[in-house]
């Protein structure tokens, strides 16, 4: 692999996308612990406030589709401006957002900091920074990265929710917020001073990349630089079917799991810790699954592997109505775990080998806003359903409905690679 005499932001004794790749890490496992933060602090704005659980639903509603909404916004300033200064951006604007949320009072307040501001801000550390990390860095071993950086997600959650509930049962909500908040403080710098945007900016070329020859390398270079603009993609079945199992998704994980689960066990007399505890179980068994399926996705099809996953996702929701204790708990955390983010990577697979790298992400950010649309609807509509009928049971058995629909939306993926500034002829064809 060539290389420059550029000197590297930082020395390291390996391919310095590694370092991109940990930062990359690091700042989506911080802005999910923000972004999650909210469903541990659902019972005690209830107690102190009087919040309803259908009006901090409607908030948290929010924050999931402004995070989604932010994904395309993102994406074009990800190809605009890089992966630093977006990184840092969101990171600063996280930062004031959960720092206010500490002298928060009313119930406007919650809307417009954790609903607007830290929704628009953690969209920035969304998967669609993981999709233009991975396609600019790497090209062996690109799904493997894609399941790392997704499965931040999770870790995040693993780290930060548990580690919340027990600071908001010892001092209360306010500490757990002034936590996220150092973490949130803490993670500016490090992107700031060694965060790189792109190989080229260094001296290198992507990992694993061919070595570049007189005429190959620069129709490699002019392949990698062209884009494929959005109103051809949207002219094509595979936007479609990405965007409408993506948007099941959303609603079974962010909006239904994510939001739900923990005020369910707690309704079931699980005790609160312990509920946590179980995201913490489901988090690492996602570190696992969403690893594996990176891994999976350069030797399998992309949608045969994306189709299972919606059907083991299915299994779980239907298994989740009936949990009555912890141990019931931890068995659908278990089967839950393993495919909470698997579905990122072969999502991002797909929409990649079509529209092409230099492309994924503005599409992949408009498909990740029917992602977090899913999320917000299913948020709202499953603490209404708490609210109208005192339990969570029908909004978890629609829930495995939905995942089964998308696995079949998954297998009628007709996936080929769209040409750069393709006509109507050929986003037609696709």
């Amino acid at each position: 692999m060539a290389t420059t005499k550029t000197r590297l932001p930082l020395s390291v004794p390996f391919f310095y996308g590694w370092v991109a790749v940990a930062l990359s890490f690091l700042t989506t496992l911080v802005g999910a612990g923000v972004r999650s933060a909210p469903t541990v602090f659902i019972h005690p704005l209830e107690v102190e406030f009087g919040w309803s659980r259908a009006e901090i639903a409607f908030a948290i509603s929010i924050n999931l589709f402004l995070y989604g909404l932010a994904g395309p916004l993102s994406g074009w300033l990800l190809d605009r401006f890089g992966s630093r200064r977006v990184m840092a951006g969101s990171l600063a604007l996280m930062a004031v957002g959960v720092g206010l949320t500490t002298l928060m009072r009313e119930y406007w307040q919650l809307l417009v900091l954790w609903g607007v501001v830290i929704g628009l801000a953690a969209g920035g550390t969304a998967s669609v920074l993981s999709a233009t990390v991975a396609n600019r860095w790497f090209v062996a071993r690109r799904g493997v990265v894609l399941g790392v950086l997704n499965s931040a997600n999770s870790t995040g959650q693993l780290i930060f929710l548990p580690l919340m509930m027990a600071v908001i049962v010892t001092v209360g909500w306010r500490g757990g917020s002034l936590l996220l908040f150092t973490a949130v403080l803490a993670m500016i710098p490090l992107v700031a001073l060694w965060m790189r945007d792109d190989p080229s900016d260094i001296g290198l070329a992507p990992y694993g990349s061919a070595p570049a020859t007189a005429s190959g390398g620069a129709r490699a270079s002019a392949a990698d630089s062209a884009r494929v603009p959005l109103r051809a993609a949207l002219k094509t079945s595979t936007f479609w079917l990405l965007a409408g199992s993506y948007f099941v998704c959303g609603a079974t994980a962010n909006g239904l799991v994510g939001t739900h689960l923990i005020p369910h066990a707690i309704d079931r007399g699980i005790p609160e810790i312990t509920a946590a505890a179980t995201v913490g179980v489901m988090g690492g068994l996602n570190f696992v699954g969403t690893t594996l399926s990176g891994w999976v996705i350069d030797y399998v099809a992309a949608k045969k592997w994306l189709a299972l996953i919606y059907v083991l996702r299915a299994l779980s929701l239907f298994i989740l109505p009936f949990v009555t204790d912890f141990s019931g708990l931890f068995i659908f955390g278990v089967i839950y775990g393993l495919d909470w983010f698997a579905t990122v990577a072969p999502t991002i697979a797909i929409a990649s080998d079509t529209f092409g790298k230099r492309s994924v992400g503005i599409i992949y950010g408009w498909i990740f806003v029917f992602h977090q649309t899913g999320g917000a609807v299913a948020a709202t509509a499953a603490g209404a359903v708490r609210v109208s009928f005192g339990e969570y049971h029908y909004a978890f058995i629609a829930g495995g409905i939905m995942a089964l629909i998308a696995a079949g939306l998954a297998l009628n993926i007709r996936s080929r690679p769209l040409p750069p500034l393709a006509g109507r002829t050929d986003a037609a064809r696709a």
